[in-house]
């Protein structure tokens, strides 16, 4: 591939919602522009985007590809994001690259939750946008209702640059707005034909808008509207790249990515409308001065990058995908990568077509490509010039709230997994491993039940290794709710010297759950010398990990000392450790024992409309909603406290009852006595495990 300059460079992410015909689109753009010779199709697994075994198997894309090509001397950076919102992390970091995005709408679904998604991600970034509607070739696709769906929704910025001609119910052609000319295809040939009449009224309305757009651009302009004059093509055109490009009007086409229809005049719009980076800004801070570093893709400054993405395949190996800010970097070149300190060799760049690498020699600012290699370079990280350090701002990522624990069916594979595992976090950012030492168990989070189960299938298919997901322990806690009053004698006898302990103590709440124990002594008279009072402390501090009532730590107790008694020859440290570890079973058995869960405060961002449908399902779970407060865009946040045990696969049954609209998270806020029937079940089943010995388990 030829070196592109910073002007005639487009970084363009195909956004929208899972299953619009995204990855269709690529294929039709890829071969439109000669990279390949056969369009691929999803059904067969052999899309240039789609290269991932588990993309191939499932039909939809699960990780971001970028498909660089050529067209009109321009070089378009095409990123293929993810629809499902199972892999939003992998779409951020796209939109986080690109300067332009399409929303892609399926002209028979019409808008669904992830076109509304895609608008949103667009304003966060401020991309300038089209709406491009696919499956025109469809009988009831409708482009009319798209239109009007997105215009009712977004406001009157919605402009319409082509519409659809059909006969007999087929789509056939096609009105350029701008022209007012209507054109059909005929075989592969485009050929010109007469505007229908039923499409005159609708073409007026268009251009209409068009023209007010146009108006506004300046006051000459404005001028001349109102007194009547028309503007030429190329005064339209200049002006309209101008409206795209803040925002203030998104351009509509349409198409079959099938039939490559209308991808061609969507090229070609790319190139006119569409900003190169040049046109973008991008800043840093520049750590020898500390002043704020304005790279804004100019390839006349010091070089810098930054990694937005990393590959991590078995069989391609590892590449860091880069969009060059300022600057031009070159194979060869030694750039310094402050985030892990060291220097980054880079012996060769490539630009990526799906998962093939193509070599080049250098990458001018605005420029997406992969280094490969790089083995202390990590997504988020900069690079730069040791005699010009500079740091841009890491993309915010989304927090996985899901989480399963994991075992290894295989133990001689817990290395191996955990391996695996490491090297899929370095590719997916919103995947977390995390130790419970304190309840001894693996969690594996995500952003949802499907994220886990396609890393438990890519570990089997590309590490082969296996682990099995199952619900979480909850970090159960065991308290008393009296006080107790007991002794306990610790005697042996076996020849020579014995063992002797002998407590009286008292058990009560201390107030406090956030400390295991509280210790105090009231001793008088010698009854139980000072010496053995740390072997008291001892005893409880190995008791409290694991209680009587259930196994789980003990919080919240004050344990006193009052009273023993002594053998000036058998007595102990040992003997009165293990006094007290009895007294403490029989103290906390007597002084009614309650079980304590964690409860953690919950938000729910809904669209008005499920409300109702979430509120109720929260009481279902024992949540406590607490309030409801407006939330913008017609949506409502309600906040709510609810067990952490009912939180698990929490996002499945969200998604579902809001058509994978609503939005949540939580945090840990304090721990509360559990309701009898809960505590009952939990004893019970603590209890046949610790008869199974399994206790861990």
């Amino acid at each position: 591939m030829n070196i592109y300059t910073t002007d005639k460079i487009r970084n363009v992410v195909l956004l929208g919602h899972g299953g619009a015909g995204k990855t269709s689109l690529v294929e039709s753009m890829a071969y439109l522009a000669g990279l390949t010779s056969r369009m691929g199709k999803i059904a067969d697994g052999n899309t240039i985007s789609d290269y991932g075994k588990e993309e191939q198997k499932r039909k939809f894309s699960i990780s971001t590809s970028v498909v660089s090509i050529e067209w009109d001397g321009v070089k378009i950076n095409l990123l293929d994001a993810p629809g499902y919102f199972d892999f939003v992390g992998e779409t951020e970091e796209a939109v986080s690259a690109a300067d332009a995005a399409i929303i892609v709408v399926n002209g028979k679904a019409g808008i669904e939750v992830g076109t509304k998604k895609a608008w949103d991600l667009c304003e966060k970034y401020k991309l300038p946008r089209m709406i491009f509607v696919t499956d025109m070739d469809i009988d009831n696709a409708s482009y009319r209702q798209v239109v009007e769906d997105m215009t009712a929704l977004y406001g009157k910025k919605m402009a319409p640059f082509h519409l659809p001609i059909r006969e007999n119910e087929k789509f056939v052609g096609y009105i350029n707005v701008i022209s007012k000319q209507g054109y059909r295809w005929e075989g592969k040939e485009v050929v010109e034909c007469e505007i229908p009449d039923y499409s005159k009224a609708n073409l007026d309305i268009c251009l209409d808008t068009l023209m007010e757009s146009v108006a506004e651009t300046s006051e000459e302009f404005m001028d001349r509207y109102f007194g009547g004059e028309t503007f030429s093509e190329a005064e339209i055109r200049a002006a309209l790249r101008n409206n795209i490009n803040d925002g203030s009007i998104v351009p509509m086409s349409m198409g079959s990515s099938i039939l490559c229809q209308g991808v061609y005049t969507l090229l070609d719009d790319i190139v006119k409308y569409f900003p190169s980076p040049e046109n973008r800004t991008v800043a840093g801070v520049n750590l020898k001065t500390n002043e704020i570093f304005e790279a804004n893709y100019d390839f006349a400054k010091a070089k810098s990058a930054y990694i937005w993405k990393t590959i991590v395949d078995p069989f391609i190996g590892k590449y860091s995908l880069i969009k060059v800010y300022s600057g031009v970097i070159k194979s060869d070149d030694v750039l310094y990568n402050k985030d892990k300190d060291v220097d980054e060799k880079i012996s060769k760049l490539y630009i990526m077509q799906g998962n093939k690498p193509i070599e080049v020699s250098e990458l001018h600012a605005g420029d997406i490509g992969a280094i490969a290699k790089l083995t202390a370079a990590r997504t988020g990280n900069t690079l730069s010039t040791k005699a010009t350090t500079i740091q841009y701002g890491k993309v915010e990522l989304p927090v996985p709230y899901t989480y399963r624990r994991y075992k290894t069916v295989k133990k001689e594979d817990i290395d191996k997994v955990s391996q695996s595992l490491q090297k899929m976090m370095h590719e997916d950012q919103t995947l977390k491993n995390v130790n419970d030492a304190e309840n001894r168990q693996l969690l594996l989070y995500g952003m949802s039940e499907q994220h886990l189960d396609i890393v438990v299938s890519r570990l089997l298919d590309e590490y082969k290794v296996q682990i099995e997901l199952s619900d979480p322990k909850v970090a159960y806690r065991e308290t008393i709710k009296k006080k107790s009053d007991v002794e306990y004698k610790y005697k042996k006898q076996s020849g020579g010297h014995g063992q002797y302990g002998h407590v009286k103590m008292t058990f009560e709440p201390s107030g406090d759950i956030e400390t295991p124990y509280v210790f105090d002594q009231i001793v008088v008279g010698g009854a139980v010398p000072k010496n053995f009072f740390p072997a008291v402390e001892k005893g409880l501090s190995e008791s409290v990990p694991r209680g009587p009532l259930a196994a789980y730590p003990v919080v919240g107790i004050k344990a006193v000392l009052y009273d023993g008694s002594y053998h000036p020859v058998d007595s102990s440290e040992q003997a009165f450790k293990m006094a007290t570890i009895q007294a403490f079973k029989k103290g906390i058995m007597e002084a009614t024992p309650v079980l304590l869960e964690p409860i953690m405060s919950l938000k729910v961002v809904v669209p008005e409309k499920y409300t109702g449908d979430v509120m109720g399902d929260l009481n279902k779970r024992r949540g406590r909603v607490l309030g409801m407060n407006p939330a913008g865009d017609d949506k409502q946040q309600i906040e709510a406290e609810v067990p952490m045990s009912m939180i698990f696969k929490y996002c499945t049954d969200l998604r579902s009852m809001t058509g994978g609209s609503g939005e949540y998270s939580y945090e840990f806020v304090r721990y509360e006595q559990c309701p009898s029937d809960v505590q009952e079940r939990e004893v019970a089943a603590r209890a046949a495990k610790v008869a199974e010995n399994n206790i861990d388990e």
